[in-house]
């Protein structure tokens, strides 16, 4: 079989701490062909130790060398133009969320991929666990019905990075982040919802199909922090129902530095109860009763190999299903773009 060609567009501390190894670990499928970030330094580096054909400061040069498949994972700004343009020459495309800033932009990514017949993946990492996979599955067969109320928590260690004292504890030791990505908001879009709120809303509207109609938001920033450590969202959604999110920037070396991410949801058919901390899933239905998933110890723990593997598997055809598809991406925008414009507002925002 003919290798996928890869580009890889924003290679910065993540790219190289989750999606290269995880490139690396599909050799016999994977093409090294173009790899793109600014610094001359580290862009040699990562080309020469994984052996990229050629590497460039421009991405459009990497898409000019004709790839197959995309990672970008380059700050949330220049995501709509760098995936579209992946998707205009043909790739399939892995993008690191959140998927852009505005909900439009990400609406029209959508459209650009059922164009292209093309499969575009958004790095939501928990939607690709096999604990989460099964808890799909599981409501596949016998679900909640329409979601009345959802109750969202996280906490993760972001404290130090979103005050710019500090890295967050999964980030490459060999390649330092880039303050700028998570703290600049004309680069980030925001704080703690952008960084850490994607994944969960992204978990939660994927397990209950729910799409965010409104919002009214509170953010603080402490430690004179440029961007919001904390989130306190109550959103309506389409259908009538409720979903509060509660998000919290916690100290590197809490919990062994293991995330927090919890939800409860609550439909007219019964209830569906998701610990990842705790390796939990549950279901209730007045006509069958308690079900309890079985979980072996790991399952449920984030692993950013998942996704790019997920990409190598679609575009080869080993697989249909994408547990994260570019249309996730964009209600997890709808909902944040609701929240930030909330924050900012004071007032409740609907959307258009």
């Amino acid at each position: 079989m003919t290798k996928l060609r890869l580009g890889v567009i924003g290679a910065g501390s993540w790219a190289v701490a989750a999606h290269l190894p995880a490139m690396a670990a599909r050799a016999a499928d994977v093409e090294f062909v173009g790899v793109c970030r600014y610094g001359g330094d580290a862009l040699r580096r990562i080309k020469d130790r994984y052996g990229f054909r050629f590497a460039s400061e421009d991405y459009q040069d990497v898409l000019a060398k004709g790839i197959d498949i995309a990672i970008v994972a380059s700050p949330t700004a220049v995501h709509y133009e760098q995936v579209r343009s992946a998707l205009s020459v043909g790739a399939h495309v892995l993008c690191e969320k959140p998927l852009t800033l505005t909900s439009e932009q990400a609406w029209d990514l959508v459209d650009v991929a059922a164009r292209t017949g093309r499969h575009l993946l958004v790095s939501f990492g928990w939607n690709y666990t096999p604990m989460i996979e099964r808890a799909r599955a599981m409501l596949r067969e016998s679900g909640i019905g329409p979601v009345e109320q959802i109750s969202l928590t996280m906490s993760s260690q972001t404290r130090e990075l979103l005050s710019n004292t500090g890295a967050y504890p999964d980030a490459s030791r060999d390649i330092v982040p880039d303050s700028a990505t998570w703290t600049d908001p004309a680069v980030s879009g925001g704080g703690y919802g952008q960084a850490q709120l994607s994944h969960a809303l992204a978990l939660a509207f994927s397990l209950t199909g729910a799409r965010a109609r409104g919002a009214f938001a509170l953010m603080s920033a402490p430690l004179d922090a440029p961007v919001e450590l904390h989130d306190a969202i109550c959103l309506s959604l389409d259908g009538g129902g409720v979903c509060s999110v509660g998000g919290a920037s916690a100290y590197v070396g809490a919990d062994g530095n293991r995330h927090h991410l919890a939800l409860e949801a609550v439909g007219n058919e019964g209830q569906l109860h998701v610990d990842v901390f705790r390796e939990r899933v549950s279901r209730y239905r007045p006509d069958t009763g308690q079900s309890e998933l079985p979980v072996r110890s790991g399952e449920g723990a984030y692993d950013g190999s998942l996704a790019a593997q997920r990409l190598v598997d679609l575009a080869v055809g080993r697989t249909s299903d994408n547990p994260a598809p570019g249309e996730l991406g964009a209600r997890t925008v709808e909902a944040l773009e609701l929240a930030y414009r909330s924050a900012a507002s004071g007032a409740f925002e609907v959307r258009p």
